[in-house]
């Protein structure tokens, strides 16, 4: 993990904070580090630590390993047979990794190895650094450390738990404002973020927050780590800080962007997600019937966000004990719809795909039991 935290004893580190002369290893203060030198083992493994490029990159190039590994195992069922669509190989020449695939890609489309996705997306990082390419194209390029470049939409899982740290050990070694060193971190965070390590999630965003800070970030890249925060607090039940951290970012960011900027509008899409779980289900339905026709709008019909928006209000629609045979009638519409778009844009394999689909199921069932004809195919015909 960011070592942000004293070796020895555990407690909070400072941007100044001590360092073992030889490996970089961090301390709260010399008592400590002389302590786990002696008693807490440091001294037999200080050398293979500093081979290893430093106490971060050793860390991150384990957590790296590790990470790999889970991610060929959990796709290797879908991979046999197949072979990496960058190097043309099933098995990576170096490495010996298998292979995954966790996007939108379809049929025998989007297989590769973890270990050439992240080569790839560091060649044309640097190339666009080295050319000077304009603000769009890195941004475009950047997006290869989280998403295909094949069918364009973001890799899940634990893929995106691997690519996460394989764009953190990549970038660690550099100053801390290089720019690629700070997003980096971002990636890490998200990526354990959906690989469902919450916890490490919340630990990387306060470490990155706090980084932030110090090195003066601007408003809106401190709302967006805030956010992601949030969501983490969200995943770990803690409701009443992820709600009121959430309603100061997507206040925040009306205030300092406007309501139909992408940032803002995934703002709204979490601070529903709160709500929802907090059951105010007329504060999810006042801000969805705003924000829902803003993203289809802006982001279009078939983006996360508003698939996500849809879903949402939709479940609150049914979910609601107050709900009418016209909530109802209205959710199953709503759900049909949505999962009509996700299956086209996404396949039936996604998450957000699966997941509405379900919600539809439901949502049936409830239009059912007061009553309501469900006249529709089943979800998975859709």
């Amino acid at each position: 993990m960011i070592l942000t935290q004293c070796a020895q004893c555990a407690a909070p580190l400072a941007h100044n904070a001590p360092r073992c002369g030889i490996c970089k290893t961090r301390y709260c203060g010399r008592d400590c580090q002389k302590l786990h030198w002696k008693q807490g083992g440091h001294k037999a493994i200080c050398q293979e630590i500093k081979r290893g490029g430093g106490a971060e990159k050793y860390h991150a190039n384990k957590r790296y390993a590790e990470a790999l590994a889970v991610a060929a195992t959990a796709c290797a069922e879908d991979t046999k047979g197949q072979m990496c669509y960058i190097c043309t190989e099933a098995l990576h020449w170096k490495t010996k990794e298998g292979l995954v695939r966790m996007c939108a890609c379809r049929g025998t489309a989007g297989f590769a190895h973890v270990s050439c996705l992240a080569e790839q997306a560091k060649i044309l990082n640097d190339e666009a650094w080295e050319n000077n390419l304009g603000d769009k194209a890195k941004i475009e390029r950047w997006k290869r450390w989280y998403s295909c470049g094949l069918c364009k939409q973001d890799h899940r899982g634990v893929v995106r738990c691997a690519l996460g740290w394989a764009c953190w050990k990549t970038y660690i070694g550099r100053p801390e404002r290089d720019p690629a060193r700070r997003k980096s971190m971002n990636v890490l965070g998200t990526g354990l973020y959906d690989a469902e390590y919450h916890e490490a999630a919340l630990f990387v965003g306060e470490a990155e927050l706090s980084m932030e800070r110090h090195l003066g970030a601007s408003e809106a890249d401190l709302l967006a780590t805030k956010g992601n925060i949030a969501n983490s607090y969200e995943a770990i039940g803690r409701f009443e800080e992820s709600l009121l951290l959430r309603r100061d970012v997507y206040s925040e960011l009306v205030a300092l962007m406007g309501e139909e900027k992408e940032m803002t509008l995934t703002a709204a899409s979490n601070y529903v997600l709160t709500l929802k779980d907090l059951r105010r289900f007329e504060e999810v339905k006042s801000l969805l019937r705003k924000t829902i026709p803003v993203a289809r709008r802006v982001l279009g019909e078939g983006h996360d966000t508003t698939l996500r928006m849809k879903w949402d209000y939709a479940d609150v629609l049914y979910a609601d004990p107050d709900a009418t045979l016209d909530d109802l009638r209205e959710a199953v519409t709503t759900l049909e719809e949505t999962a009509r778009t996700a299956r086209r844009v996404l396949g039936g394999a996604h998450p957000l795909t699966a997941g509405i689909e379900r919600c539809l199921l439901k949502a049936r069932a409830a239009l059912r039991a007061r009553g309501g004809d469900v006249e529709a195919m089943p979800p998975g015909d859709a």
